[in-house]
């Protein structure tokens, strides 16, 4: 029933900037987290940009100041903000939502591709 769907993702030069955006369909009860993953060529996965259910927000060290995570509600939609885009930044990007007390998220998207060229 719950699907995340990603979009905004493309190709750029290093400096460029895109949007991405994560729209929830479907009903997700109460208030919950959401958090933008990533996963490089070659690379493990990992966490880029979180926002809590109580709406506090956390990045990973390599995109704090460039990157900004938010959400609006009313549109079921969770945004990631990406300027300053450098070659390394190239990824699949995920969204997920909905963490458990184990840290699992319950619900991901298919992703989509950001590249970045030098």
């Amino acid at each position: 029933q719950v699907q995340l769907v990603e979009s905004g993702g493309g190709s750029v030069q290093a400096g460029g900037a895109l949007r991405l955006s994560c729209v929830v369909s479907g009903y997700i009860y109460g208030r919950y987290s959401m958090e933008w993953f990533r996963r490089g060529a070659g690379r493990e996965r990992e966490g880029v940009a979180d926002i809590g259910s109580d709406d506090r927000t956390t990045y990973t060290d390599s995109v704090k100041g460039r990157f900004t995570i938010s959400r609006d509600n009313a549109k079921k939609t969770l945004y990631l903000q990406m300027n300053s885009l450098k070659p390394e930044d190239t990824a699949m990007y995920y969204c997920a939502a909905v963490r458990n007390a184990a840290g699992e998220y319950q619900y991901w998207g298919q992703g989509t591709q950001v590249t970045v060229s030098s």
